[in-house]
């Protein structure tokens, strides 16, 4: 991972292949952000009428290169765009920082060091821009022949694409010995790494991270952070009455897996359940899938990977709060011994299901994690999923929706969700839409109304929630895989959302302020 510096050199002297500002969008064209003084300066104060003869309007992701003026050690200057110029003694938005900064720093793959001269007023400021620059930086290369020994063909270091990604990144206007500053970079640090090891399973393909697979990257990095963890094999999963689980795993030659990770500190007042989705391939089952619609599936495992990088995260900053992760991993495929549509499960809870459609396995493996989790009474559960294509089509490619057995709970993930800078959106639980889930044969069915899918799969999952726990749903399925193009300090393919939303209600948590 990228290498981060608070520095308090100057811009002119600091050895570095490029220096990194920030540019405005101002009322008469492009105005060059704070930070960039000593810069602007060496270019007699012109800086920003050049940058808008080359084009650059300051608009937010906007990436302009320039030769660095006489005098400069670095060779390039590279203006990025913040967006709208805030108004008067107002400072420049979170987002609208990590945001820039991540576009730089993929602008800047294959350089070793680059000096970032943005705005960092407060302590705030340097974990953003730290943390945009870790998150933008990143590269998923681990299959491409050219990234294997680090080299190519030329004999330069390689990763894939024949760039490495930025090596360093110095944070001028940091202050190396504050406290806030360096508490601010170092956590920006520990949750990047994390949300981009969530990344890496996203990514990782299905034939080489099966439930099994995924369960050992559990166990490893739990052991190395000093955290509990159980793995529940197929043996044990018969055993407790997993119906779900072991439901959709049943036509996987690749065993179903529940692993438990748990987190405790010793100053705990308050305790938190997380629960992942980790579908490591869904071809639909005997409900198959269409062409179109399967190439991507390996994503469908995201739910769990940012429950695992949380639980991670939140023992690498040692919060003061007890947090379990729930990785519910199966792998859903068509076979003779596959669930069938009309088949009925005996779930963990007791409970049964009708299943009317073996593509809807998302909510089954998460009900036997959801009644597991609520055994332990945590005063609030989480459960993270890509689980509907409904609520991409309610919100997009790049908002997650929100549903909630509790309404201050609800609102305060989202706001911990935007606080963050994970677009999400509160979404109802309309009781009406409960008949249509109805079985003459089970006591639920896992199909409902077509209309709002995503709104019933959230009142599926509220009946495996305990009674009296407070209880949220993400349905992170737009945003969890970027198919389109990177932007800001996303990259193409897995995302890591939800990771931050997380980490941000585990701190919140600790701190006395929700809950």
């Amino acid at each position: 991972m990228t290498a981060l510096t608070l520095s308090t050199a100057a811009a002119p002297g600091l050895r570095a292949d490029a220096i990194v500002i920030g540019v405005a969008k101002g009322a008469d064209g492009p105005s060059v952000a704070p930070g960039a003084e000593a810069v602007d300066k060496a270019y007699d104060g012109r800086l920003a009428g050049v940058l808008e003869t080359l084009g650059a309007s300051g608009a937010e992701g906007e990436v302009t290169k320039l030769p660095a003026p006489a005098g400069f050690k670095a060779p390039v200057v590279v203006a990025v765009g913040l967006g709208a110029e805030p108004e008067k003694d107002a400072g420049f938005d979170a987002e609208a920082l990590r945001r820039a900064a991540g576009a730089a720093a993929r602008a800047l793959a294959g350089a070793k060091k680059a000096a970032f001269a943005l705005p960092l007023a407060e302590a705030a400021d340097a974990g953003v821009v730290a943390e945009g620059v870790l998150l933008g930086a990143y590269s998923f290369d681990a299959y491409k022949e050219s990234a294997k020994d680090g080299k190519d063909t030329k004999g330069a270091r390689s990763k894939g694409n024949g760039k490495a990604p930025l090596a360093e990144a110095a944070l001028l206007g940091g202050k190396p010995r504050d406290k806030a500053f360096k508490a601010a970079v170092e956590r920006a640090a520990a949750v990047a790494e994390e949300l981009n090891r969530a990344r890496d399973l996203v990514n990782t393909p299905p034939n080489d991270l099966n439930p099994e697979a995924f369960a050992a990257v559990a166990q490893a990095a739990a052991k190395e952070h000093g955290i509990k963890v159980q793995v529940l094999d197929e043996k044990a999963l018969v055993k407790g009455g997993y119906g779900g689980i072991l439901g959709v795993g049943a036509g996987s030659a690749s065993g179903p897996r529940l692993v438990k990770l748990s987190y405790t500190s010793s100053k705990a007042k308050k305790s938190l359940a997380f629960v992942g989705k980790g579908i490591t391939y869904d071809s639909g089952g005997i409900s198959l899938k269409p062409a179109g619609h399967n190439e991507t599936m390996k994503c469908d495992m995201a739910g769990a990977a940012a429950v695992f990088a949380a639980v991670v995260a939140a023992a690498r900053l040692g919060l003061e709060v007890n947090v379990t992760g729930w990785l519910a991993l199966a792998e859903n495929m068509p076979s003779g011994s596959a669930t069938r549509p009309g088949d009925v499960l005996r779930m963990y809870s007791g409970k049964t299901v009708e299943v009317l459609n073996t593509d809807a396995e998302g909510r089954l493996v998460l009900a036997d994690a959801l009644w597991a989790a609520s055994q332990e009474k945590p005063d609030a559960i989480i459960d993270v999923a890509t689980l509907t294509g409904a609520m991409m089509l309610a919100l997009g490619s790049r908002t997650y929706g929100i549903m909630a057995n509790d309404d201050a709970f609800r609102s305060a993930v989202h706001e911990a969700a935007e606080e963050s800078g994970e677009p999400a959106w509160p979404m109802p639980l309309p009781e009406h839409l409960r008949k249509g889930m109805d079985s003459p044969t089970a006591d639920i069915a896992n199909m409902g109304e077509r209309m709002g899918g995503g709104l019933v799969a959230g009142l599926f999952l509220r009946e495996f929630v305990g009674e009296g726990i407070t209880w949220a749903h993400l349905d992170i399925a737009g945003p969890a895989f970027n198919e389109g193009g990177p932007f800001g300090y996303t990259p193409k393919g897995g995302t890591g959302t939800a990771v931050r939303t997380l980490v941000r209600v585990a701190e919140l948590t600790a701190a006395g302020e929700l809950g």
